[in-house]
This record gives structure tokens, C-alpha cells and sequence, in this order.
């Protein structure tokens, strides 16, 4: 069947890499769709995403390209499917909306699989989109409960690609994030670390800020400093007061949440060294 596959690779950096992968799928008729390439000099490492188009024998491409590969390379040949997601959220539903709105669009090549969440309050939004919700209460346990309760709901689900937590704002463990490594996406504002706590926008607008933003990056075991995927601003002055600031720093963080998912989707992101390369 002639199909596109994504070819990821992520190696120590050496000669006639690129000249070496496109040789094998010339060898093998196969048509370069795109190809983008990236030499991290300070670190020697080398990155590459090409996709294919033709008839693809997954198993004997992989064998082919991992012989001429240097020792340890990391490589991928992606079939074409759609991943499996899992959105988590708790009372604010302008992220949570945003991917729904995408996905029933059609802008994001994904199954949403379900959607999960500690409290009931956004249970009429998602059924609109005829999407599973699921409320893993935390109230009346503990936090290691809670989460233990999550972790179940969410192995029913089966298979699970991404997880975005669209503000979900409980935060995770070690065992929460081993079990979903390198899987996880989170979005906040980005005043970190310097207005943190109850209302930052309210703190920001007191310390006169003159830009508004959002990161969004995968999330690890140190709080926040996960690798970055995404991250935009937007400028406001003095005229404008903390809820106006609030407003439009949500629609920032909605915007950057599905670009870092859309990203994740298609293969884009390659993560090194607490740092990500995106093609």
C-alpha cells in the first residue's frame, strides 16, 4: 500500500548521514515528501524527520536504515494512524473547549479517547462533542488515593499516546509520571516563577507587566521545568486591568496548548537534554 510514513531519527552526529538515509529510500522508491535535519554541535547529536511515500515494508526499512546508523541511534518509522489522547481538566473549560472545538473540526489527526476530571463541572461541554467523561473525585481521600484512582480510570482507557492536561490542576507524582513518560503535555501562564499562588494575573497586573504569555511543555518529576514545546505573548500597558489581562492570557494558554498537541501529533518534536528540537 502506498502510504506516508514518518522516519524520526536521533543519533551521535557523523558524515554522510543524510546521504546515507536518502540512498535507502531511493534504493527502496521512495518518494521524499518532506525532509527537514538538525546538528546540535555543542552536544554532536544529529536529528532528522523525513516522510515517505510508497510501498513501505516498515520492518525491513527500519532494519536497513538502523545498519547505517551509528551505534545507539534512535529510530522510529511511524505508520500512518491516529493517536490516542486522554484530555484532563478541572473547572476551566477555555483549554479544554479549544481542542474539542479543534478536534471537531478535524484540525487535530487524533481519537479522544476521554476526557477526565476530578470534579463533574464539565460534563455538559463535553457531551456536546459526544466524547466519554469521567469524574475521579478527590474529595474525601487523600492525594496518593486520588491518584491511584486516576491511574485505574485511565488504564480502562486502554492504549494512551498523549495525555494534555488542560488545566488540570492537581499535581502529579513520580509514579503519575513514570507511568505516562514522555507522554504528558501541560500548559501555564508564564509569570513562573515569578507570580505564583492564588490569582497571578491579579500580582502581574500590581507589578505592572508589559507582556502576557503561555509555555506549554511535557511534564517531569521537577515541577514546571518539563521541556518546552510551545510558548507565545501578547503585549498589554497600563490601561488594562487584571481581569482583562486574565481573558486574554487564556486565550494565549489555548492557543499554545493545541499547537504543542497539534506538534506532538505529527511527529514534529524530538526531546534531548531537557530541551526540545521541533521540525
Amino acid at each position: 500500500m502506498n502510504e506516508h510514513y514518518r522516519v524520526l531519527i536521533h543519533c551521535n552526529d557523523e558524515k554522510g548521514l543524510v546521504y546515507k538515509v536518502s540512498s535507502i529510500f531511493f534504493h527502496r522508491n521512495l518518494n521524499i515528501i518532506s525532509n527537514n535535519e538538525f546538528v546540535d554541535k555543542a552536544h554532536n547529536k544529529f536529528f532528522m524527520r523525513s516522510v515517505v511515500a510508497g510501498e513501505i515494508a516498515p520492518d525491513v526499512l527500519r532494519s536497513e536504515l538502523k545498519a547505517i546508523l551509528p551505534v545507539n541511534a534512535h529510530l522510529e518509522v511511524i505508520a500512518p494512524r491516529k493517536k490516542r489522547v486522554v484530555l484532563m481538566a478541572t473547572k476551566e473549560s477555555h483549554a479544554l473547549g479549544d481542542i474539542l472545538i479543534r478536534y471537531e473540526a478535524g484540525e487535530l489527526d487524533c481519537h479522544i479517547v476521554g476526557v477526565v476530571s476530578n470534579y463533574d463541572l464539565l460534563e455538559p461541554l463535553v457531551s456536546k462533542f459526544d466524547i466519554p467523561f469521567y469524574t475521579v473525585s478527590h474529595e474525601g481521600c487523600d492525594r496518593d488515593e486520588h491518584e491511584k484512582r486516576v491511574l485505574a480510570q485511565l488504564s480502562e482507557l486502554g492504549e494512551i499516546d498523549y495525555m494534555v492536561l488542560a488545566k488540570y490542576m492537581r499535581i502529579l507524582t513520580p509514579r503519575f509520571v513514570r507511568a505516562y513518560e514522555d507522554k504528558i503535555i501541560n500548559i501555564h501562564h508564564s509569570f513562573l516563577p515569578a507570580f505564583i499562588g492564588a490569582n497571578p494575573y491579579k500580582q502581574a497586573y500590581e507589578r505592572g507587566v508589559k507582556i502576557i504569555g503561555a509555555t506549554a511543555h511535557f511534564v517531569n518529576n521537577h515541577l514546571d521545568e518539563g521541556p518546552i514545546i510551545a510558548q507565545d505573548v501578547i503585549h498589554v500597558n497600563h490601561a488594562y486591568g487584571w481581569e482583562e489581562m486574565q481573558r486574554l492570557g487564556r486565550d494565549v494558554e489555548k492557543i499554545v496548548l493545541s499547537k504543542a498537541l497539534k506538534l506532538a501529533l505529527e511527529d514534529r518534536i524530538f526531546v534531548h537534554a531537557n530541551k526540545t528540537i521541533i521540525f
